[in-house]
């Protein structure tokens, strides 16, 4: 069975039917999705009302899986993350991010799905890196091009909000200790594609090393600022069942925080990837 693809925008996304996430997937059709990914940054399937176990499946078909060190998970499939309001802050989804780059190894990618939805409200946005980088001027692409920046778990996950009793402190006190801050490029290559993208992000980027406070802070603000675009982004008005599939290493995307006190809950498996160059 052939996937249909449609483009949601010139930089970023591509929504897909003609595949059931439910069942294995055929390797012929494991293919046509990574190659997607790769043209697209994000895809988006309808109907796909995956199990924790299914969810696991599919995202180990194209690598191995991460366990977020602070968020809860699927007692039973550990691999698959929750984002339930109703559970957990998750203020720090709504915010430009790229997941997980506190990590020496980022994520690849990540599969998203949606199970329980707000009336209104809660759609998420993704920006393409390399359609941002693209769009800066020569001279600041060969400015940025050679510099590293800093990446820390804490900006986003501060121990005043993950902390906050006395289990959830020892669990904040050992990550620290196994997560500390880590460096990456400004400017990533794709593994794959060879194209160079934007690898800063307001969730955990802190500071680019090469530069004095003053200047970093500078660069970073611009750079966060020019990242959000719209031109660079597609939004997603999320139905039960949807599934999103993102490659980490060049985008962003945020949860848009509009829908409280409505009630939302996610899914999310999380694939390891390799260190950014």
């Amino acid at each position: 069975m052939s996937l249909t693809l449609t483009p949601l925008s010139p930089a970023i996304g591509a929504q897909v039917d003609g595949v059931d996430l439910c069942q294995p997937l055929p390797d012929e059709q494991r293919d046509a999705i990574e190659q997607a990914l790769l043209t697209h940054q994000v895809l988006f399937f309808r109907d796909q009302p995956i199990t924790p176990q299914q969810h696991a499946r599919l995202a180990r078909r194209f690598g191995d899986l991460h366990i977020h060190p602070l968020y809860p998970n699927v007692a039973e499939q550990p691999e698959i993350l929750v984002l339930d309001t109703a559970v957990t802050d998750v203020r720090d989804n709504a915010i430009w991010h790229t997941d997980v780059t506190f990590l020496e190894t980022p994520a690849l990618g990540a599969i998203l799905s949606a199970k329980v939805l707000p009336p209104a409200g809660g759609d998420t946005l993704w920006a393409s890196g390399t359609a941002a980088f693209e769009a800066l001027s020569a001279p600041l692409r060969e400015l940025l091009d050679g510099l590293t920046a800093t990446h820390d778990f804490t900006k986003s996950f501060p121990l005043e909000r993950f902390g906050n009793t006395p289990d959830a402190l020892a669990n904040y006190q050992r990550t620290q200790l196994t997560h500390p801050p880590v460096v990456h490029p400004v400017i990533r290559t794709h593994p794959v594609t060879g194209r160079k993208a934007l690898f800063v992000n307001d969730g955990f980027t802190t500071r680019i090393n090469e530069l004095n406070p003053a200047e970093s802070a500078a660069i970073l603000a611009l750079l966060f600022s020019h990242f959000s675009r719209p031109e660079f982004s597609v939004r997603w008005r999320w139905q039960p069942n949807d599934v999103a599939f993102w490659d980490n290493r060049v985008t962003q995307h945020y949860a848009i925080d509009d829908y409280r006190p409505q009630h939302r809950v996610m899914q999310r498996a999380t694939i390891l990837g390799d260190r950014p160059f």
